[in-house]
C-alpha cells in the first residue's frame, strides 16, 4: 500500500452516552475564539465599531444565526433541495452533516445588517472587520473536514494521495488495514486528492494572510474594500480549489460544479461593492 489510509478519531474524547467532543465542534469554538481576540484588540485601538466587552457576544450571535442556522439552511437549499422537497425534517438532522459555506456568508452578512441598525454601527465597519477574520476559521473547519474524512478529492495518483474508507460508508475503528488494501485491489476504493488540505491553506491561512496585508493598507482601509477584497480572494480560492475536490451530483457545462457557480456569484457581487463605493478608479490601490 502506497498511500494513506485515512484513520483519523473524529472525536476528542467521550463525555459519556452519545455525548462527545469532536474535532468539528472544536475547530469552529477555535475560530470562534480567534475572532474574539483579533476584534477585541482592533476595538481597542478603535477599529472596530462593536466595543470591546460587546465583542463576544456579537460574535456568538454571528456563529448561531448566521454561521450556524446559515450555514445549514444554505446546504439545505443549495445541496440538498430535493432531499428537504421529500423529507422536510431533513433540515433539522444536523447530526446526518450538511453545512454550506456560502449559505453561511449569507447568514452572516443578514446577521450583521440586523445588528448594525440596532446598535447604529457602521455595516461597512462590521462586514471589513470581519472579512479579516473569517478565513481563519475556514482554515480550522476545512482541516476538520480533513479529519471527518468529508468533502474529499477527486481520484488522484500523486504521492500524497489518500484512501479515503468514508467513500464506501465506513468510520474509524470499523475497518482494518487488509480490508482496505483487498477493495483498493478490487478497485473499490482509490486514493483521492486531500482536497480538505488545500482548501484550508489556500481559502484559509493564504487568504487570511493576504487580508492582513490588504487591512494595512490605504485602500484596504476605505469602507467596503475588505469586504470586496474578501469575496473576490475565497471566490478566487474555491474555484480553483473546486478542481482538486469531488464535486456534487450537480455539474453544469461538463465541469462546472455548484461551489464554482456560487462562487462566481462572489465575485459579482464584489464587483457591485468596488462599484457603488466607488473604489475602482482610484490611485491609492494597495502596494504590498
Amino acid at each position: 500500500m502506497t498511500h494513506y489510509i485515512h484513520n483519523i478519531n473524529p472525536i476528542v474524547f467521550e463525555i459519556g452516552g452519545p455525548l462527545a467532543i469532536r474535532w468539528y465542534g472544536l475547530s469552529y469554538l477555535l475560530g470562534f475564539v480567534a475572532s474574539i481576540f483579533l476584534l477585541r484588540h482592533w476595538s481597542r485601538r478603535g477599529e472596530f465599531d462593536v466595543p470591546e466587552k460587546e465583542v463576544s457576544n456579537f460574535v456568538v450571535l454571528l456563529a448561531f444565526f448566521g454561521v450556524f442556522i446559515g450555514g445549514r439552511l444554505g446546504y439545505v437549499l443549495l445541496y440538498g433541495f430535493g432531499t428537504f422537497l421529500s423529507d422536510p425534517m431533513y433540515a433539522f438532522r444536523v447530526w446526518e452533516g450538511g453545512m454550506a459555506s456560502h449559505g453561511g456568508f449569507v447568514g452572516v452578512i443578514l446577521c450583521i445588517l440586523w445588528y448594525a441598525r440596532k446598535h447604529k454601527h457602521s455595516f461597512w465597519n462590521l462586514t471589513d472587520q470581519m472579512a479579516a477574520t473569517t478565513s481563519l476559521g475556514l482554515a480550522f473547519g476545512r482541516l476538520a473536514n480533513f479529519i471527518n474524512g468529508e468533502l474529499w478529492g477527486r481520484v488522484s495518483d500523486v504521492k500524497w494521495a489518500v484512501i479515503f474508507p468514508q467513500q464506501l460508508g465506513m468510520h474509524y475503528g470499523h475497518y482494518s488495514q487488509p480490508e482496505i488494501e483487498a477493495l483498493v485491489e478490487t478497485g473499490r476504493l482509490e486514493a483521492r486528492h486531500p482536497s480538505q488540505l488545500y482548501q484550508a491553506f489556500t481559502e484559509g491561512l493564504l487568504v487570511f494572510g493576504i487580508m492582513m496585508l490588504l487591512r494595512n493598507t490605504k485602500w484596504g482601509k476605505q469602507s467596503g474594500a475588505l469586504s470586496a477584497s474578501y469575496l473576490i480572494l475565497y471566490a478566487l480560492a474555491r474555484i480553483s480549489m473546486e478542481f482538486f475536490r469531488e464535486p456534487d451530483n450537480t455539474i453544469y457545462f461538463g465541469w462546472l460544479t455548484k461551489g464554482q457557480l456560487y462562487s462566481a456569484l462572489m465575485i459579482i457581487g464584489a464587483g457591485v461593492i468596488l462599484w457603488k463605493k466607488k473604489l475602482i478608479a482610484q490611485d491609492d490601490w494597495p502596494d504590498i
